[in-house]
């Protein structure tokens, strides 16, 4: 089992920047691609960003690419977001999530995904 615990999340002014943290425990001597998603009030949870395990390949949702930056540190088991130019679309429950079948190619599914943090939430005022 793996477990993932988001953290870094808050209440900042559109135009600031957030960076997320996701750590993972458990079974960390497996490979994984990690992804983060998020979930505004109302609406299906979106891709946001993937990475792979060795951080080469990364994805992006085309409403986030070129202001968020996706990364990892396998010595530390944490995967971060870095949110630059925060709007309030941004405004959402941020989850990360790990998927131990495609760590050379991760997907933009979420149901491809195996392990889920808890979330936390990202509000953006206007």
């Amino acid at each position: 089992q793996v477990q993932l615990v988001e953290s870094g999340g808050g209440l900042v002014q559109a135009g600031d920047s957030l960076r997320l943290s996701c750590a993972a425990s458990g079974s960390t001597g497996r490979r994984f691609a990690m992804g983060w998603f998020r979930q505004a009030p109302g609406k299906e949870r979106d891709f946001v960003a993937a990475i792979s395990w060795s951080g080469r390949s990364t994805y992006y949702a085309d409403s986030v690419k070129g202001r968020f930056t996706i990364s990892r540190d396998n010595a530390k088991n944490t995967v971060y977001l870095q949110m630059n130019s925060l709007k309030s679309e941004d405004t959402a429950v941020y989850y990360c999530a790990a998927d131990p079948s495609r760590f050379t190619s991760p997907t933009m599914t979420d149901y491809d995904y195996d392990y889920w943090g808890q979330g936390t939430q990202v509000t953006v005022s206007s």
